[in-house]
């Protein structure tokens, strides 16, 4: 017997006993390859009048045993749910010992009639079953009343180290990922509909651009140089604009090398956006059909509550000033913005802590951040965001200190970022300048001056609008959850 296992553990030596007397016998179930299921185990309950006295093979782990003298009723769980199976001792002859051989969470593949037991539950009468994989830990499934069982699965970050278990045995995590697999493919199903095409643009970059934020760093050693793992998609999306393709997105992983919180992973999953001849309005409009096209589809629903807050994806978003949005929450005017002086008296009465690199645009947003966001309950569009921290975005026509961009709020969160792109190479080169200057000034986060997208900008880019979606923010509070944790299969952790 391998050493591999923990030897302390007498339940796992059980268990590994057991596999040993299987293989004994000829029956390991590791050697077993496929099994020919017929329906997942939902479709007998969903599909029972068609299929009642009919014979069916179905599979899945063991979720509960209860033997009654020579007869045995079980569960089996699939991704779809349970079903009960229910075996008797003198149809089966000598292979009903063989169920002393099983445990919780072993893979069962069984084959017998549809049928209703007494007490109206549909259940699978077994003619002949096939053990396909043996669990040789024991698998933490809840407690339900009149049972003991051995583990149960409560600690959190053993459920996001673990999360295979977490999967297994906890039928709300399982319910919240598989709502974001289908949160994923009907975004994609919605942007396809609109006549966006799907690209995929390099992870590694020579510079990480698009975002504010500071990159993660990797060698490549055939090619004997640094490259850095993508912040954002933008750059490389808008020189496919520049291309020729007039609609295009991406879904896919970023990375930052940042902290980690509740509404933080250094990896994480962008919708990133372009729509040539579209404004920031356009944008808007996309958004709402977006947010409710996808909330019906995959929840059947437009209405969505959270600490005791509802909002309706069917209506309107709520369209305010970023200016009087801090004015109507602070009591702070524009004029108190006016130099960079005056910003951080402000914000230091606010409770603010300023940095030196901070701009007046940077001060504006963390007013945004600290005194704003969390009154946003309801869908909301935050508009005309600083020219400071918004390099890419067009300034607007009649107040150039701002830009036209805009963020979206839900349940006081951002959820979205978009912009009436900048598409001027001379002033984007200005921009990007500026950024430079900041980032020499010890800004870790300025965004990098990039030579080669403003060479491709120079042949020309056509007036777009642009957007950004954080993927895992918007299935947080599609599925009324705090922690980004929650709606990551992986997540990253600190060592423990």
């Amino acid at each position: 017997m391998s050493r591999h296992f923990d030897e302390e553990n007498p339940l796992v030596q059980v268990r590994l006993e057991k596999l040993q007397k299987l293989r004994s016998m000829g029956l390991d179930p590791f050697a077993v390859e496929r099994y020919p299921i017929t329906h997942p185990l939902e479709a007998i309950h969903e599909q029972f009048e068609t299929l009642e006295g009919q014979t069916v093979c179905v599979a899945g782990r063991i979720f509960s045993i209860r033997q009654m003298g020579r007869a045995t009723f079980a569960h089996l769980m699939d991704t779809t749910g349970k079903l009960q199976i229910y075996l008797k001792a003198d149809e089966l002859g000598e292979r009903y010992s063989l169920i002393d051989l099983w445990d919780l969470g072993d893979y069962l593949g069984v084959k017998g009639f549809v049928f209703r037991t007494r007490t109206g539950e549909i259940t699978v009468h077994v003619q002949e079953f096939t053990l396909l994989a043996k669990a040789v830990r024991p698998v933490p499934f809840p407690k339900e009343k009149g049972e003991q069982r051995w583990f149960e699965l409560h600690d959190v970050e053993q459920r996001y180290r673990q999360r295979y278990l977490d999967l297994l045995v906890n039928p709300e995590s399982r319910r919240r990922l598989l709502a974001r697999c289908r949160i994923v493919s009907e975004i994609r199903r919605f942007l396809e509909s609109e006549g966006f095409i799907e690209v995929e643009t390099p992870v590694l970059q020579p510079m990480a651009g698009g975002a504010a934020a500071r990159p993660f760093i990797t060698y490549h050693n055939a090619l004997q140089r640094e490259f850095q793992l993508r912040i954002a998609l933008e750059l490389y999306l808008k020189r496919v604009l520049i291309g020729g393709i007039d609609k295009v997105f991406e879904i896919g992983r970023v990375f930052r090398n940042e902290g980690i919180s509740t509404r933080h992973n250094p990896e994480f999953t962008m919708l990133e956006l372009y729509q040539a001849y579209a404004n920031l309005e356009d944008i808007m409009e996309l958004v709402e059909r977006l947010f409710r096209t996808v909330a019906e589809r995959v929840f059947g629903t437009t209405v969505f509550e959270m600490h005791g807050v509802q909002v309706d994806f069917s209506q309107p978003w709520r369209r305010v000033r970023l200016m009087d949005a801090i004015h109507e929450y602070t009591g702070l005017t524009e004029a108190d913005f006016e130099t960079l002086e005056r910003a951080a008296q402000a914000a230091e009465k606010l409770g603010i802590h300023i940095e030196r690199k901070d701009t007046v645009g940077g001060i504006i947003e963390k007013v945004l951040e600290k005194c704003v966001a969390e009154h946003l309950q309801q869908p909301t569009f935050v508009y005309s965001f600083p020219i400071e921290t918004s390099p890419l975005a067009k300034r607007e026509p009649d107040n150039p200190r701002f830009t036209r961009r805009f963020e979206g709020y839900v349940f006081g969160k951002e959820v979205a970022n978009a912009f009436s792109e900048l598409n001027d190479p001379l002033e984007q080169r200005e921009r990007f300048e500026q950024q430079l200057a900041l980032r020499q000034a010890g800004d870790e986060e300025a965004h990098p001056y990039d030579e080669d997208f403003l060479h491709a900008m120079e042949y020309g880019m056509p007036p777009a609008g642009g957007l950004g979606i954080g993927i895992d923010r918007m299935v947080m509070l599609l599925t009324g959850t705090d922690s980004i944790r929650e709606v990551i299969f992986f997540p990253q952790m600190r060592e423990g």
